[in-house]
């Protein structure tokens, strides 16, 4: 038997397709539908690369008996978290009046309005005290829901109720540089000395948080803090969270960063990248690289989502099982699969580490297969109508708008593919979805119409909150000259987190990064030659600066005559590398060896 989601673009979707369960997919079909048959909703809510939701699909999912309890009682909703952000997060932050315990599969018991009542993640297919079956919590909710619904009911406009007013956030002063050292120093308390990183099991990378320890800021002011990042980076490099093929996998479960949970995300990947190319650590940045092409690169360009931890070995499933093979010994085995979604946001963050890898250490090809993905996104991820969505999987664009960290995380990402290849028009695309960002982006369409509140939570975890997207890329567009608007912008978006960003800093990496964007006047690098390749090309991308640019005169009356006033006037004597600090421009030179590389 073949559900509604055989129809769908999403790979984890598609992975329930054969379930003898009646899903639908997120849409007003299923919430008609619970109106219709006055039941609650049974949200599933998870992503394809993760192995504990394999593994209640298989357990439950495919559990003829435990389907019937499900169809008997509840219209049965499946989500893809990567693919409706906005979704997963409402959830989870309902979730949290519920359990301490969050993470996917995440399973959420709803009014036929949307409204959480009753939530959870992973259950057994029996019993595992103090674990309960999910059969007794289908019997336990539907009791609930038919013989005390209006407690049930009371119960979700309470959680609905407090997520909206957890929602406003005031703005106030723009953090000192004291403030950011002080925010520094606290995350480098947190550091495990004996093993590197950050806490203790499980253990991430945090690459939001090291972004923030790398800034010159904090390698300034809180010099030890900075120097807590590069042992991180160290210890993960030189562990078994590192594959053989130079990508890193999700998590580690153990402490000393053994025992990896083996998926390999884009986004984490893509993010080491830059941490790895600000460390200095050359061959860390090419490992990943050749992950990214090698594993993660889609026909046409677009990077995947993530790489499953699990795979078939002998027959069956197993987790890790392929990873711990040498490279010999894969050789004869199929590689796990990879989500082929091509995420607008997560491809963003890609284009720009391979564009300043690339330009730093002078592999064009990483520029070129930037600048690919980048025409992979801009022609794939379209809806009728032309604007961006969220994602595409072969070519066929999803019904899920973009996010504003989409937009900004692409945005941002185009800005460096500019600079690296010295073309305007991706600088020209980047500035347009920046303002459409910053115009503002709806959230999903059918939590507003149901009056679901999203999710308060504007913290960094994994990746850059939207909030801290959009003012990175508007930092990087002032920057390169486009308008002081930008830099307002920029500030009254650090003047709404700021405060909760400084008190919390472990958790608000991006934010904190970009509020150090704005007490640090910026350093900007532009060679004007005609030898893209030659000495002087060279000198300039090897500077430490905010934005470093090479192009031909050509290329930088191009950029200013597009209002990127960094390049005004600077085409009219070529061969020159000019320095700018803090907006003043140095006199130029034209001797490699006066470039400064330090700052």
């Amino acid at each position: 038997m073949t559900n509604r989601l055989a129809d769908t673009l999403s790979p984890y979707l598609r992975a329930h397709a054969e379930n003898p369960v009646d899903w639908y997919p997120w849409g007003p079909e299923a919430f008609a539908e619970a109106q219709r048959r006055d039941v609650p909703l049974l949200i599933s809510i998870g992503y394809s690369t993760c192995h504990w939701c394999h593994v209640m699909a298989r357990e439950s999912f495919a559990d003829p008996a435990i389907a019937a309890l499900i169809d008997e009682g509840f219209v049965a909703v499946k989500v893809d978290r990567e693919e409706h952000p906005d979704v997963d997060g409402a959830y989870m932050a309902a979730a949290s009046a519920f359990t301490q315990s969050l993470g996917w599969p995440l399973t959420v018991f709803a009014t036929p309005r949307g409204r959480a009542f009753y939530a959870g993640t992973y259950w057994p297919p029996e019993p595992r005290p103090p674990m309960p079956s999910f059969r007794e919590v289908l019997a336990a909710v539907r009791e609930a829901w038919t013989l005390r619904r209006a407690q049930a009911e009371e119960s979700a406009d309470a959680v609905s109720a407090a997520l909206a007013r957890a929602t406003g956030s005031a703005p106030s002063d723009l953090p000192t540089a004291a403030d950011l050292a002080a925010a520094a120093t606290a995350i480098a308390h947190r550091e495990d000395r004996v093993h590197g990183g950050f806490g203790g099991a499980p253990k991430f990378p945090v690459a939001t948080a090291l972004s923030f320890l790398q800034t010159p800021l904090v390698r300034r002011e809180a010099p030890e803090a900075a120097a807590a990042a590069e042992r991180a980076l160290l210890a993960m490099v030189g562990s078994e969270l590192r594959d053989r093929d130079g990508g890193f996998f999700r998590y580690a479960t153990q402490r000393d960063w053994t025992v990896p949970h083996y998926e390999r995300m884009l986004t984490d990947n893509a993010q080491l990248l830059d941490v790895a190319l600000a460390s200095g650590d050359d061959a860390t940045a090419e490992g990943v690289v050749s992950f990214l092409r090698g594993s993660l690169r889609r026909e046409g360009g677009g990077f995947g989502a993530a790489q499953d931890s699990e795979s078939w070995i002998d027959g069956t499933r197993s987790e890790g099982g392929y990873y711990a093979r040498t490279a010999q010994e894969r050789a004869g085995l199929e590689p796990p699969e990879v989500d082929g979604k091509i995420i607008t946001g997560w491809n963003g963050l890609a284009i720009g580490a391979l564009s300043r890898a690339g330009a730093r250490l002078g592999e064009s090809t990483w520029i070129d297969a930037a600048a690919e993905a980048a025409e992979s996104v801009l022609r794939a991820n379209r809806a009728p109508d032309g604007r961006l969505v969220r994602t595409s999987l072969a070519g066929i664009p999803s019904s899920a708008a973009a996010t504003a960290s989409d937009l900004a995380l692409l945005a941002d990402g185009l800005f460096a593919l500019a600079l690296a290849r010295g073309e305007v028009s991706w600088a020209v695309t980047a500035r347009e979805l920046l303002d459409q960002a910053l115009a503002g982006v709806a959230g999903d369409p059918l939590l507003s119409a149901q009056g679901i509140a999203a999710s308060p939570d504007h913290s960094d975890g994994d990746l850059p909150s939207d909030a801290s997207a959009v003012a990175a890329a508007a930092l990087t567009a002032w920057r390169l000259g486009a308008g002081e608007r930008y830099r307002e912008a920029a500030s009254e978006i650090v003047r709404v987190h700021g405060a909760a960003s400084v008190a919390q800093p472990f958790a608000h990496g991006s934010m904190l990064r970009a509020a150090a964007g704005l007490v640090d006047p910026p350093r900007q690098v532009v060679a004007v030659t005609s030898a893209p390749d030659g000495p002087l090309a060279v000198a300039a991308r090897a500077a430490d600066a905010e934005a470093v640019a090479v192009v031909s005169p050509a290329q930088a009356r191009a950029f200013a005559e597009a209002g990127f006033e960094l390049f005004e006037g600077k085409d009219a004597v070529p061969e020159r590398v000019h320095d700018c600090r803090a907006f003043v421009g140095r006199l130029p030179v034209s001797d490699p060896a006066e470039v400064v590389a330090t700052r």
